[in-house]
C-alpha cells in the first residue's frame, strides 16, 4: 500500500493545501507543522507558478506573492527536507506541468523522492497525457494523482481504474475558491469511482467551513481544503499558523464524525 492510501485508513481523511512561500517559507513550515498537529492526514504543498490556470483569485494571489518573495522549486525541496525530520504524514505537491517540465521531469522526480514526497497533482495535465510524467514518479515510488471533474462522467471509470494514490474529485466547475453552496452531485461521482476501483476518493474545490466538510465527508473518503486556508494566510501573514491551526482542528473534527 502506498503511503498516500494509508492516510485514508483511519476514517475520513482531512487534506489541507498551502501555497509554499506565502508569506515566506519559514511560515509555510510552521503552518504545515500545526496542520499536522491538528489532524491533517495528508498535506498538499503548492509550488507557485506564474500562470496557475486552475486557481481562483485567492490562490493566484498567493502564487504571485510567493514568487515575488523569491521562492524557487529548489528552496521548496530544501524546506520539505527540513519538515521531513519531524512530519511523518504523506505529502504531495500540487503544481503545473511547466514547473516540472522546466525543472526536468526525471530530475524533479528524483529530488522529490529524496526529500520524502509521496506524490504529485498536476491539474493542467489531462488524463490522456499523464504518461508523459507518471513513469518517472512511479519509478521513485510516488503517485501521480488524477483529477475527475463534474463533466467527466463517461471517463470516470477509465480514470479510476488507472488512478494512483487517491482520486481527486472536483466538486465544482471552474477554478478553486470558496463557495457558499456546492451543487454538483459529487456523491454520484464517488459512486462511479467506487464501481471501477477500490481507490480512495477525496473531494476538493469550494469547501470552506465545517458544515460543508461534514457534508462532503459523508459522500467520500476525504475532504480537501485550500482557498479557505490560503485566505487565512493572506489575512494574517506570519501570524497565520495560530489561525490555521484552529481552522484545521474544526474541519478535522467535522470530518472525523462522519
Amino acid at each position: 500500500m502506498s503511503r498516500i492510501k494509508e492516510a485514508f485508513q483511519n476514517g475520513k481523511a482531512f487534506i489541507p493545501f498551502i501555497t509554499c512561500g506565502d508569506p515566506d517559507l519559514g511560515t509555510t513550515k510552521e503552518i504545515v507543522r500545526v496542520m499536522v498537529d491538528n489532524g491533517a492526514d495528508l498535506v498538499e504543498l503548492g509550488i507557485p507558478f506564474s500562470d496557475p490556470t486552475a486557481e481562483g483569485p485567492v490562490i493566484q494571489g498567493a502564487n504571485l506573492r510567493a514568487l515575488k518573495g523569491g521562492v524557487t522549486t529548489d528552496k521548496i525541496f530544501d524546506m520539505v527536507a527540513e519538515l521531513r525530520k519531524e512530519v511523518t504524514v504523506p505529502m504531495v505537491f500540487m503544481t503545473y506541468a511547466n514547473v516540472v517540465y522546466s525543472y526536468g521531469i526525471e530530475r524533479f522526480a528524483k529530488r522529490a523522492a529524496e526529500v520524502g514526497m509521496d506524490g504529485l497533482i498536476l491539474p493542467d495535465v489531462p488524463f490522456e497525457e499523464k504518461e508523459e510524467f507518471a513513469p518517472a514518479f512511479r519509478e521513485k515510488g510516488m503517485d501521480l494523482i488524477s483529477l475527475i471533474a463534474p463533466t467527466s462522467h463517461e471517463r470516470v471509470a477509465m480514470i479510476a481504474k488507472e488512478a494512483e494514490g487517491f482520486v481527486y474529485c472536483v466538486s465544482s466547475l471552474g477554478v478553486t475558491g470558496m463557495r457558499n453552496v456546492i451543487t454538483t452531485d459529487v456523491g454520484a461521482m464517488v459512486k462511479l469511482v467506487k464501481e471501477a476501483s477500490d481507490i480512495p476518493a477525496a473531494i476538493g474545490f469550494g469547501i470552506s467551513n465545517p458544515e460543508q466538510a461534514a457534508n462532503m465527508a459523508e459522500k467520500s473518503d476525504g475532504v480537501i481544503v485550500g482557498s479557505a486556508i490560503v485566505k487565512l494566510v493572506e489575512k494574517y501573514g506570519k501570524e497565520a499558523p495560530f489561525h490555521v491551526a484552529e481552522f484545521v482542528k474544526s474541519m478535522k473534527d467535522a470530518v472525523r464524525e462522519k
